[in-house]
């Protein structure tokens, strides 16, 4: 039977517990660094689950999220960097204070000016320096999206191709310049393959397509397909193996037809 409450207090005592002398080898040898990777995947898993409108993933990712701001929080207490209580006293003073129109006297009803007035206050009561156009995209989103938000806060400022010739060029010229580098330079192959990246971000832009979404509608496509393969060698008998890799392929194009 469940002993601990059903709340974030229940939550944080099971994590507690986890984390004692006596708990989990596993759950005790965690950092902050190590969590950062679990955290990343769970929101992911949490965002994959409100695009299938999957009520009930979405409760069980979230509750994942949760366990994962739990271990980082109690990590940080047993360490005396800061508690629980220092996290929601922060976040609900930072909630009133950037809110003047709700627990204050201020009156605003439109979004885009609640938006503004936020950035306002973080400068001006908080003392933030804003920085500007590309520069303002946080470090913290991944790659893929991170190269997307800093291409547009760019050619808001100007600095964009006309149109989508610019982009296929460039992805012409990168190519040769990362086949030039496996020939000549290899210690530029990692450098030459983030352009070609880039430069695939900056086409998918230009083209009004969300490049983070498209990769993950592909990388479910070829889990798909992949799964039909991994069937039919199941199914004929046949070791899924580098050998049988005309046989695998022979599958795959008839995965492309049917899924």
């Amino acid at each position: 039977m469940n002993k601990y409450n059903n709340s974030f207090d229940g939550l944080y005592s099971i994590v507690a517990r986890l984390r004692a002398p006596d708990g989990c080898p596993w759950d005790r040898k965690q950092t902050l660094e190590s969590m950062t990777s679990s955290l990343l995947e769970e929101s992911y898993e949490t965002v994959t689950s409100i695009h299938e409108n999957d009520a009930e993933g979405i409760c069980e990712e979230l509750g994942d999220v949760l366990l994962i701001v739990s271990m980082l929080m109690r990590i940080a207490e047993e360490s005396n960097n800061f508690f629980p209580k220092d996290v929601f006293k922060a976040i609900n003073d930072k909630l009133i204070r950037r809110h003047p129109h709700v627990f204050g006297e201020e009156i605003i009803t439109d979004a885009d000016d609640v938006k503004q007035r936020w950035d306002e206050i973080k400068q001006s009561v908080e003392g933030r320096k804003k920085k500007s156009g590309p520069h303002s995209v946080s470090p913290g989103f991944p790659p893929l999206e991170r190269s997307f938000k800093i291409q547009k806060k760019a050619a808001k400022l100007g600095f964009d191709w006309p149109d989508e010739d610019g982009p296929f060029n460039k992805i012409d010229e990168e190519i040769q310049e990362i086949k030039t580098a496996v020939e000549q330079t290899p210690e530029n192959v990692e450098e030459e393959i983030g352009d070609l990246l880039f430069s695939v971000v900056n086409l998918a832009r230009k083209l009004h397509v969300d490049p983070a979404t498209a990769l993950h509608r592909t990388n479910e496509k070829f889990l798909t397909r992949f799964a039909y393969v991994e069937k039919e060698m199941q199914n004929n008998n046949q070791d899924m193996h580098a050998d049988n890799l005309s046989i695998m392929d022979d599958y795959w194009n008839q995965a492309k037809k049917k899924v």
